[in-house]
């Protein structure tokens, strides 16, 4: 089977704008520049996959069933803006939880790069030829330890900045519109013809 190349995406503060530990899917709502920069990637043959950290599963303030919703919500959102997403994959675990059956520690949760490695499995994803794109540190780490590339949306979503070996971006961007525009520039151009023409196109 061939493999796929891919960009991982965080949620909350890359995707949609950030409303902690809430699941209403009303609430709902794409960041400036989400819509555009997805669309010039799936249109440049990237797989989009979600790869998102739930915790308040584990803290008691959601049940995961209330996960779903939220999460179709989006994809429709996307959907109805000609952008599919491959797959979305979360985490509802923190091990300083309350509730037990989630209050341990996993290979899931980010920064470790469990999630992305199931999704590459799974969906038939070269890491190597991959990006993983957040608002927090723990986005890019999460990337980097699973052999991605990663961008850091500079949105707000990173407070403690603790340095460490795999906390480097490769870039940083203020959202997902410079984001795709960096990943597709580091593209051969023959893979990159159909954006170049367009970004040309426009007045």
């Amino acid at each position: 089977m061939s493999l796929r190349s891919a960009i991982f995406l965080d949620k909350d503060g890359t995707i949609v704008e950030d409303v902690p530990y809430d699941v209403d899917p009303n609430k709902v709502q794409l960041r400036d520049g989400t819509a555009e920069g997805l669309r010039h990637l799936h249109e440049s043959g990237f797989l989009l996959v979600v790869v998102s950290n739930q915790s308040g599963v584990a803290r008691g303030y959601f049940d995961e069933r209330e996960i779903s919703p939220m999460m179709g919500r989006m994809r429709k959102i996307l959907g109805e803006r000609g952008i599919p997403l491959a797959g979305i994959y979360y985490c509802p675990h923190h091990p300083a939880g309350t509730v037990p059956k989630y209050s341990l520690p996993c290979d899931c949760r980010k920064p470790r790069p469990g999630m992305l490695r199931r999704a590459a499995t799974e969906l038939g994803i070269d890491l190597g030829q991959s990006w993983m794109v957040g608002d927090i540190l723990d986005d890019v780490e999460a990337g980097n330890r699973a052999g991605c590339r990663s961008i850091l949306i500079e949105s707000g979503g990173e407070t403690e900045w603790l340095p460490g070996e795999y906390r480097v971006p490769c870039h940083r961007a203020a959202h997902l519109e410079e984001a795709a525009a960096f990943v597709l520039g580091t593209l051969p151009l023959a893979v990159n013809h159909k954006f170049l023409v367009r970004q040309e196109a426009m007045p």
